[in-house]
């Protein structure tokens, strides 16, 4: 669902996070949502560039279901 929603249309790399996902899928099952690794990833980029680095709390808060007509606005 996030993958289509508008609000992502910026985001880049979709395979790349699927891949993230999977491996840690298999090793934490059902603890790491693909919003936490997109999350994780731009504040990694940020700090990456020369920008600050800060804390994220994770895990998802709004619901334990993905659905598109949710994140669609």
């Amino acid at each position: 669902s996030e993958k289509t929603a508008g609000p992502n249309g910026s985001v880049r790399e979709f395979d790349l996070i699927d891949r993230i996902k999977a491996q840690l899928e298999a090793a934490c099952p059902s603890t790491v949502s693909c919003a936490d690794i997109i999350t994780l990833a731009t504040r990694d980029s940020v700090a990456l560039a020369g920008g600050p680095s800060y804390s994220i709390p994770m895990g998802r808060r709004d619901g334990l279901v993905s659905n598109n007509v949710d994140v669609a606005l």
